[in-house]
């Protein structure tokens, strides 16, 4: 009976051992938090190119369906959502103007935000095209989602039948992948793939993409 009860105590000792240690370990290990898709957060910035955008965009469609007139205060960003304000500094000369976003892009590396002729003239940026500015989001718009979704863009085309032949390429290997029509003389499709609710998943993505030699941004999904 001594032989028994000194066995169970054995095995109850080794039970708590190994319940302990592997609590230790999940404690040590340093889990990456993943950076979700959320609300502007007011005075965060953000420091890059910028160039603007005038003629033949003028008086076509922007991606949040308002017609674009390159004579207000309005900019183009690929992740803020539609509706935020942001002031927009001119490194070079420290000119400050204030931007509403209202369209996507620009999609080309390095570039930040694409301005309308009117903010570009403001901060002295018609002349040059293109200029390091640092961003700084001064309102965001009471409607603006807590969480959203992040797609990767890797093209827009005026050729319908190419575009959805290039998104059910995309759609094969990543299991989703979809056209976005934007209206315009002449209309474009933009080709959107993978529905992701965080910005180091579409990273990864958009990595992948890219490492073929491809282009690839990532951007707020507004669909």
């Amino acid at each position: 009976m001594t032989c028994l009860k000194s066995s169970y105590r054995t095995r109850i000792m080794l039970y708590v051992l190994v319940v302990v240690s592997a609590a230790a370990v999940g404690c040590g290990k340093k889990t990456r938090r993943a950076r979700v898709a959320a609300a502007p957060r007011i005075n965060s910035t953000e420091t890059g190119l910028a160039s603007w955008y005038g003629h033949p965009y003028h008086g076509r469609r922007a991606a949040n369906g308002e017609i674009y007139d390159m004579e207000k205060m309005t900019a183009a960003h690929k992740t803020l959502p539609f509706g935020t304000w942001v002031e927009v500094s001119n490194l070079d000369n420290h000119k400050t103007i204030a931007v509403r976003i209202t369209d996507r892009g620009p999609f080309i590396d390095g570039r930040i935000i694409d301005l309308s002729k009117a903010a570009a003239r403001e901060i002295a940026l018609i002349g040059p095209g293109i200029a390091k500015v640092k961003i700084r989001i001064v309102n965001a718009p009471p409607d603006a989602p807590d969480v959203s979704l992040y797609s990767i863009q890797v093209g827009a085309f005026q050729d319908r039948e190419r575009a959805d032949s290039i998104r059910k390429r995309f759609a094969d290997e990543f299991g989703e992948a979809r056209l976005v029509y934007r209206a315009g003389d002449p209309p474009v499709w933009r080709v959107l793939v993978g529905n992701e609710p965080t910005l180091d998943r579409a990273d990864e993505i958009r990595g992948r993409i890219r490492s073929r030699g491809l282009s690839a941004f990532v951007v707020r999904l507004d669909e």
